[in-house]
């Protein structure tokens, strides 16, 4: 008989049930202490004292008990079925063996990645090679009809610049109306902070099984909890005076700290808050399974073993010699029967929880080794919190009641439900000071280096201090007109969308403020050409190169929208139009102040202080040091002969504080929590649990299917909770539980004495069958209804009443969940691993939906969304230049290879720096794409349009002119922002802003100005046959 009850599982407390049936944990429990424990009056349950006799003669007349019993795996008389799996060790088929770690990948014996990455590079030097010799050949027949589009580009943009020199303060105003109308829809901005909204897209499986649970069940309880850990070394041995070796109990279970524990818990129950006008307390938004019958909240706490109670904590039973009972011996009874309602000592104490239901010590405890719970050095406090749907008024409370907790002798990390999305702000808002700080230096930087300051009696006068500002003022304008435009449709912002476009659109705006200022100052007016007309032929120089860079990153954003990652596709769309608006306001709006303030240098006015009028002075025009470094020394030695292979051979082989408290927080979960996270498998509407055949697909008890879903998951995790169960046990007529009035048929809970209840089925061999059909459906609500008591304890309201979903009114089973939970997950990788386990159980019979698999499921697909965004900016990028570069074909090849390796590049530094692929990092990596065009373009196009007679002399040309402009626009702006970064306290800003930021800028700088040019004089477009620069400059200027 021990032998086949040995393995049988209470569903609802998913424990042994000889734990109860013998008073302590089971794998202690043998026959001998099962049978006195169960005629032990001190249980409970036995009205009078039985003293069993072991025997195998008879005593006293008295003939041993020896009724026929039956194994497990064998049929009863009554035609009740063997027993299943989960009840019987010996009817479950083999065990599932657990696959082996797979060895190391490797390619003849060497490491994979290493062979991978020198074919790679030597493939790399293959196809260089064969580019550098098919790019020797002839003009082809579509130059004819590319110098005609970047004629008319040309001419266009001469004639826009000429009228917006022309007519400023036109431009201006209606630049500054649009930009106000624009930033207006900034008073409908919406910002999210929901990590389900930013990370999960609605059209995703987990966010539709969430949506689905949410619906039928309402949304996940919201959980409050603190894991508390001590400093003191105060571990100490117990010694039972009943018998038994030593126990060891560690310095977390020391009596005084166990107070100090209790009066935080104590405070944390009394915790009040306002909300609109109204004291919210705990118990206005707990769970309470037994309410209203029991309306005390639901604590997961080994304080709850003792009633929350100092009192009874203190309790014990001793003389003046030894103490016999008291808190040592309940824990250790408790831990190992926490279903118990008597720990059998003369204190008759009950370890169920105040609030009627079981705290199962791998729940409470944290940090011991196997079912050593004494050992434990963590204490886990859970509260769980009601979560409300559409109730935006009792959310609100929940909202404001979660706060934060401290006590000076436990060292206590905690987490509310609402602590990612609060640390999200708080983070953000403890570095505004560290960004304020980096923008102010790029600020600085541009408002200084813009100008060109030919002599220290002309500085005031040289200073551009004014223009810097203007066009710093350009770029936020362009950012508030993106985010006002997408608020006025309702799009919600982001916080990546605020912290990380402003960077984007700063390092894009600022180099082609850099590239016409810098243009300007070293060009010389011709004789009889008006200023708006010189400003226009250099807008009509520069602007085109501007127009490829921008369109192709409005471009490639716009279609990284087609993103299914909610985060990405915010920050796509955003970054697209400000990029444009960007644009726009360049070639208008400082154009004509570009105009206004050449206009005040040439009368002789300071900076600022234009009101003033300096002395009449001779002005002499110079070049500035950046230009001349880059023309006289660096473009000249970076494409020597001997310079250009060291410099494709090194670029090729590159390789690929923090003070938050919910860090702490989890670390100790991986450190110490023994169990994961809560896991529902859901049975969608339409199953028929009214059927035998239906019944024995989902149930785990006698005569369900070996392959059921409870069987299933009782495999993987060992502690299924099964409604189905423990509905039929509650229904059976040898239990209790199922009785109803015989004159009224109500239904007569098993505490009320009344000799008019009955049974719900009757005593016979049909009766102790499942009931199916009708009659199924009959009993279903009023178990769902039952309060579990001490008659009863497996009444369904208190563990089941929200996992069934009764339809039809109540004629039949719609949507059902069976909890369970996760083993420990302590990494990234585990988290993946176990929503895809999850997801293979129940591909064909239900639906698994975890408390994180909202936040994980992008990890299914980080790779197939990074290939597809990236390909897809790379495919945009290519287009456009392809055609703002005169139909250039191979032009826009060497752009779209360069940006593809400063991507290859980006990951390897991801790698060596441990960032790993997520929607950050994505988004950083589709902006890097954006900045690296910005690195590229100008350098290609320049090229392109050089009339110099051979290629190393077009690279120079190109290097020199364009390439001191995207150093001193890009690299040297962004440089200083990005290391104030480093000082950031929030590990988000540390990780994936300074260090992707700080790559990109890095990276960018390395391929555009010294690979690429190097790459173009080898493998450069050939000299076109007629270039633009032999278009008189008159026919191109406006009168």
């Amino acid at each position: 008989m021990y032998n086949a009850c040995s393995d049988v599982q209470a569903p609802s407390t998913n424990v042994k049930a000889l734990s109860t049936l013998c008073g302590r944990e089971a794998s202690q429990c043998t026959p001998t202490n099962w049978i006195q424990y169960m005629f032990d009056i001190n249980n409970g349950q036995v009205p009078f004292a039985i003293n069993p006799n072991f025997t195998d003669v008879p005593i006293g007349g008295m003939t041993p008990m020896n009724n026929e019993t039956f194994n497990c795996t064998q049929s009863l008389d009554d035609g009740s079925g063997p027993c299943s799996c989960q009840d019987c060790s010996a009817a479950c088929g083999p065990t599932p063996v657990v696959p082996p770690v797979p060895p190391p990948w490797t390619i003849l014996g060497l490491d994979a990645m290493t062979v991978i990455m020198w074919c790679s590079y030597i493939a790399f030097l293959m196809i260089f090679l064969g580019a550098v010799l098919g790019a020797w050949c002839d003009a082809t027949c579509c130059e004819t009809l590319g110098e005609r589009f970047e004629n008319c580009l040309r001419v266009l943009f001469s004639s826009w610049g000429s009228m917006c020199v022309r007519h400023p303060l036109t431009v201006i105003l209606t630049s500054v109306v649009l930009v106000s109308i624009c930033s207006a829809g900034l008073t409908y901005m919406r910002i999210t902070t929901s990590p389900v909204e930013l990370w999960s897209s609605p059209s995703s499986r987990a966010r539709q099984e969430k949506d689905y649970f949410d619906q039928h069940f309402g949304p996940f309880f919201r959980t409050e909890q603190l894991i508390i850990t001590t400093p003191v070394n105060a571990s100490f041995i117990f010694s039972p005076t009943s018998g038994g070796p030593d126990i060891h109990f560690s310095s977390i279970l020391n009596i005084t700290l166990l107070h100090q524990v209790l009066d935080l818990q104590t405070e944390i129950t009394n915790l009040t808050a306002e909300y609109k006008g109204e004291t919210v307390t705990l118990k206005d938004i707990c769970l309470s399974p037994l309410a209203p019958y029991n309306d005390n909240c639901t604590i997961l706490s080994v304080l709850n073993y003792y009633q929350n109670s100092h009192e009874i904590l203190d309790r014990k039973i001793a003389d003046e010699f030894l103490v016999y009972f008291d808190y040592h011996t309940h824990f250790m009874y408790c831990v190992s029967s926490p279903t118990a309602l008597d720990d059998t000592s003369p204190m008759h104490e009950a370890c169920m929880g105040t609030f009627g239901g079981p705290v199962f010590p791998w729940l409470a405890l944290g940090g011991y080794e196997g079912t050593a719970y004494n050992n434990a050095t963590a204490l886990v406090i859970t509260f769980p919190v009601n979560n409300y749907l559409n109730d935006t008024e009792k959310l609100g409370k929940a909202l404001a009641w979660e706060k934060n907790y401290d006590n000076p002798n436990l060292t206590i990390s905690f987490s509310a439900e609402r602590s990612i999305e609060d640390e999200i702000d708080r983070e953000s808002n403890s570095d505004v000071t560290t960004i304020v700080i980096s923008y102010v230096i790029m600020f600085v930087y541009i408002s200084l280096a813009l100008g060109h300051i030919n002599s220290f009696r002309t500085v005031l006068v040289d200073s551009k201090i004014s223009l810097g500002i203007a066009g710093i003022l350009i770029v936020l304008s362009s950012v508030a007109c993106s985010l006002g435009i997408f608020s006025y449709i309702g799009i919600p912002l982001t916080l990546i969308v605020i912290e990380v476009i402003p960077f984007l659109v700063l390092a894009v705006g600022v180099d082609n403020i850099f590239i016409i200022v810098q243009t300007y100052q070293r060009d010389e007016r011709m004789p009889e050409e008006e200023l708006h007309q010189q400003i226009g032929r250099i807008l009509g120089e520069v602007a085109p190169s501007m127009f490829l860079s921008s369109f192709s990153e409005t471009v490639a954003f716009f279609l990284g929208a087609l993103s299914s990652m909610p985060a990405v596709r915010t920050f796509s769309l955003f970054a697209g139009l400000a990029v444009f608006i960007d644009f726009l306001l360049q070639i208008s709006c400082f154009v004509s102040l570009l105009g206004l303030d050449i206009k005040r240098q040439e009368a002789n006015r300071p900076d600022i202080l234009c009101c003033v009028k300096l002395s009449e002075g001779q002005q002499v025009k110079s070049e500035g040091c950046l230009f001349r470094f880059f023309k006289k020394i660096y473009a000249p030695f970076i494409l020597k002969d001997w310079v250009r292979p060291l410099v494709v051979s090194v670029m090729k082989q590159d390789k690929i504080e923090i003070d938050s408290y919910m860090l702490d927080y989890f670390g100790n979960l991986s450190e110490y929590l023994h169990t994961g996270a809560p896991v529902y498998f859901v049975v969608e509407d339409g199953h028929d649990y009214k059927t035998i055949e239906g019944q024995n697909a989902v149930c785990g008890g006698v005569g369900c299917n070996n392959n059921s879903l409870v069987q299933q998951i009782y495999t993987i995790s060992n502690v299924p909770s099964s409604w189905l169960d423990d509905y039929f046990d509650w229904v059976k007529p040898q239990s209790s539980c199922c009785r109803y009035y015989n004159y009224t048929g109500a239904f007569c809970n098993a505490s009320v004495v009344d000799k008019t209840c009955v049974h719900c089925r009757p005593m016979t061999t049909t009766g102790k069958q499942r009931p199916n059909g009708t009659e199924f459906m009959h009993f279903l609500p009023w178990f769902l209804s039952d309060i579990p008591n001490i008659k009863c304890g497996k009444g369904g309201h208190a563990a089941y009443s929200s996992a069934v979903d009764l339809i039809e009114n109540n004629t039949d089973v719609g949507a059902t969940y069976f909890m369970s939970y996760h083993s420990i997950l302590k990494t990234s990788s585990d988290f993946i691993d176990a929503l895809k386990m999850a997801r293979e159980l129940t591909d064909n019979i239900t639906q698994a939906i975890g408390v994180f698999y909202v936040f994980y499921e992008q990890y299914l697909t980080i790779i197939y969304d990074t290939a597809f965004n990236l390909g897809v900016s790379l495919v945009a990028i290519f287009v456009v230049s392809t055609v703002l570069l005169g139909f250039e074909l191979w032009s826009a090849v060497l752009v779209s290879f360069t940006i593809a390796m400063i991507l290859v590049n980006m990951f390897g530094v991801m790698w060596l720096w441990d960032i790993s692929l997520n929607a950050v990092s994505l988004v950083n990596l589709v902006m890097c794409c954006g900045i690296s065009v910005e690195f590229c373009s100008h350098i290609v196009r320049a090229f392109s349009v050089s009339t110099k007679s051979s290629r190393v002399d077009r690279a120079e040309e190109a290097l020199a002119h364009m390439g001191s402009s995207v150093f001193s626009g890009i690299t040297l702006t962004k440089f200083g922002g990005i290391l104030i970064l480093a000082l950031s306290k929030s590990q988000i800003f540390q990780i994936f802003y300074f260090r992707m930021y700080l790559s990109i800028v890095l990276l960018g700088a390395a391929h555009g100005l010294i690979f690429l040019p190097v790459l173009l004089s080898y493998a450069g477009k050939p000299q076109k046959v007629k270039g633009l620069q032999d278009i008189p400059p008159k026919k191109l200027s406006l009168t």
